[in-house]
């Protein structure tokens, strides 16, 4: 089948049956596309993506965020056409042609293809795993999946289109075997400053998945842009709504797509698929179409459903999924941009556990040096000795605006309606005073994968942490507009800028009132001269309980290790030099001996054998110890930071009383069963 150009957009100017085919979209209403888009719609390959979440393991935090790449794709195809046909309509001096608008159309509908299950779980965490030598990214699978199907089904596509539509999706013009109009290559994945509408889509359908509501405006914007010297610029009344969709893009990140729940299912997930590698050799299905087009979410079912003994291991991780019995979030904190190297280097599942089991050992020695290793006495020697780094997860994630740590206004030029034709960088002081000083951060999490060692691990990571001191900002350098370097895959889906665009505009740090605002003079090139060097070993970490012969250190050590609620502090090195101790978070603090339990959850039909009993009677015991670190409720169905306590599964709430009453006692309070 010859793939013909698509002559009309809409509906025919005649009466009787149109070629156009509407999809009905909750996002953007009806979807029009015409007889070669629907060919490719129609088509296994394309199909495929209806079985692939979008949000991947964020559907187990909100349930209302089922969809799927499918209608993702659908919607990316559409906003390319209509950005694609209004520049063609609005300026018709640059000659867009019809078949621009198609590739381009063509390009947004199969930029996905290549998704791999659950989404940036399997090209971000699971094959950097099994194939770390490996340079792979789900692009170059929707490079393969796209030749596949045309091959495969029959449809014909000139090849210099073929190389077009790859280039558009890859944001590669180097791939083209003809010179395109350079303009192009910035709707579908924009490597320049990340405004395409890929971006457009997926934040206004993840958005709208999670019930989070938006004053974006994507068609505004679309008939904003403009295209100027071969690129496109918005007028200048929209960046503020341009700066809006950047923000919403952090807000996500946040919010979503690295919720701690999800991510420990992530973690999860790839436990699992690392375990079944072995028997199924999944990721080799990676460079064959043929098999790649079953590679879907359905690979959970798959090693659920199997006999083979060699899976009971994976077959025992999803089953801890399926009873959310999760890995836990320990601890956490958020670093300034340029830390990310340092948190590397130091942060390691070796040296926490190195840096507890060195306390461990010398408890009797430091048993009066502060209430947390004093409570090392009541912890579980069976459970202290069999902590090991494979029971830890570090997590270190950047999470920014969409340009690494820099305004991603800076990135993008502006019009006027006084001047059409120019485009130009707008000022600070022309959009807004109040933009933050710093775009980007790191999170670092700490996870377990067994609950059992939740204080011990969070003792190991808060004494490395006591190691850790933030160092000076390297002095700002303009940013580079015609920056080219590889781009890095996010997990909200989508292409993104580079991480690594140059140095921070600013420390984000800013002395405390009372301390005098320090003049140093530290550069990029001196971040090696700190007054403490970051090692791997757990002994950096114990300098600071007390061995160390620093002024200061024991201090510091003490007053993390007894919870103490402390800011960012500023100290002055022999060079005269500004750095910043970090503080412990004190909202997940809890003792070494605290175990998180997971709720118990009941049999069906345990309600109903209840039914007639006194209230407040014995019906077995809930979760012990949940009064440490309690988090707050999340927005969603799920998960817990250090302690919250979920439902029962057959509806019956724990209701922890103050006073006399029926019920059982614990510790002072009563326990109270009320149905529901």
């Amino acid at each position: 089948m010859l793939l013909d150009l698509d002559d009309s957009w809409a509906d025919a100017p005649v009466e009787g049956v149109t070629t156009v085919r509407r999809f009905k979209d909750s996002i953007h209403d009806y979807l029009p596309f015409g007889p070669t888009i629907c060919a490719i719609i129609d088509t296994p390959q394309f199909q495929r993506l209806r079985n692939i979440k979008q949000l991947g393991t964020s559907y187990y935090v909100w349930p209302g965020a089922s969809h799927n790449r499918f209608e993702h794709c659908l919607g990316v195809a559409y906003l390319a056409q209509t950005l694609a046909m209004h520049i063609k309509d609005s300026q018709p001096s640059l000659g867009i042609t019809q078949r621009d608008v198609q590739c381009v159309t063509i390009a947004g509908l199969c930029h996905d293809l290549g998704h791999g299950p659950w989404s940036h779980v399997w090209d971000s965490m699971f094959i950097p795993a099994i194939l770390p030598e490996k340079s792979w990214c789900h692009e170059d699978a929707s490079q393969m999946m796209f030749d596949a199907l045309l091959e495969e089904n029959g449809l014909e596509l000139a090849a210099d289109d073929v190389a077009f539509v790859k280039a558009l999706i890859m944001g590669d013009m180097s791939i083209c075997t003809k010179e395109e109009k350079p303009y192009l290559f910035q709707i579908v994945a924009n490597k320049r400053n990340g405004l395409d509408v890929d971006k457009f889509d997926y934040i206004a359908r993840d958005s709208h998945a999670i019930d989070q509501k938006s004053n974006l405006s994507l068609t505004r914007l679309i008939y904003s842009s403009r295209v100027i010297d071969n690129e496109i610029c918005y007028h200048i009344k929209d960046a503020n709504q341009i700066f809006e969709l950047c923000h919403t893009r952090m807000s996500l990140h946040k919010r979503i797509y690295t919720h701690h729940t999800a991510k420990a299912i992530e973690y999860m997930i790839v436990d699992a698929l690392t375990k079944a590698e072995p028997a199924m050799h999944i990721a080799r299905r990676l460079e064959d179409p043929r098999e790649y087009l079953y590679l879907t979410d359905h690979i959970q079912t798959e090693i659920e459903a199997s006999k083979d003994p060699r899976l009971a291991e994976a077959q025992a991780i999803l089953h801890r999924i399926r009873i959310r019995d999760l890995y836990k979030a320990v601890d956490f904190k958020v670093f300034p941009w340029h830390c990310k190297a340092d948190l590397k280097d130091l942060f390691t599942p070796e040296s926490v556990v190195n840096a507890f089991k060195d306390i461990y050992s010398r408890r009797d020695i430091l048993m009066h040096s502060s209430p947390d290793i004093a409570a090392l006495k009541h912890v579980d020697e069976e459970d202290a000795n069999a902590l090991s780094p494979e029971h830890v997860i570090i997590e270190i994630t950047p999470r920014h605006h969409g340009m690494g740590n820099m305004n991603p206004l800076n990135f993008v030029k502006f019009y006027s309606k006084h001047n059409p034709n120019k485009g130009v960088e707008a000022n600070a002081d022309d959009v807004s005073v109040t933009l933050p000083s710093a775009f980007g951060e790191i999170m670092l999490r700490v996870y377990t994968r067994e609950s059992r060692f939740f204080g011990l691990v969070q003792l190991g990571y808060r004494t490395v942490l006591t190691n850790f001191e933030i160092p000076p900002a390297p002095e700002s350098v303009p940013p580079s507009r015609e920056h080219t370097a590889d781009t890095e895959e996010t997990v909200a889906g989508g292409v993104d800028l580079p991480l690594d665009l140059g140095p921070d505009p600013v420390d984000l740090l800013t002395p405390p009132a009372e301390t005098p605002t320090g003049t140093g003079t530290g550069t990029a090139g001196g971040l090696g001269a700190r007054r403490r060097t970051l090692s791997r070993s757990a002994t950096a970490g114990m300098a600071a309980l007390g061995v160390g012969t620093g002024p200061g250190t024991r201090a510091r050590a003490l007053s993390a290790l007894s919870g103490r609620s402390k800011s960012a502090r500023l100290d002055r090195t022999a060079s005269g030099r500004i750095v910043a101790e970090v503080g412990d978070n004190v909202f997940t603090k809890v003792p070494p001996n605290y175990k998180l339990v997971s709720p118990k959850r009941g049999a069906k039909g345990v309600k109903r054998d209840r039914e007639g009993e006194g209230e407040g009677e014995d019906g077995g015991e809930g979760p012990k110890g949940l009064e440490f670190g309690r988090a707050g409720k999340d927005n969603g169905d799920g998960g817990d930071l250090g302690g919250e306590k979920d439902l029962d599964l057959d509806l019956e709430l724990d209701l922890a009383v103050e006073g006399d009453g029926r019920g059982e006692r614990e510790g002072g309070r009563v326990r109270k069963k009320s149905k529901v």
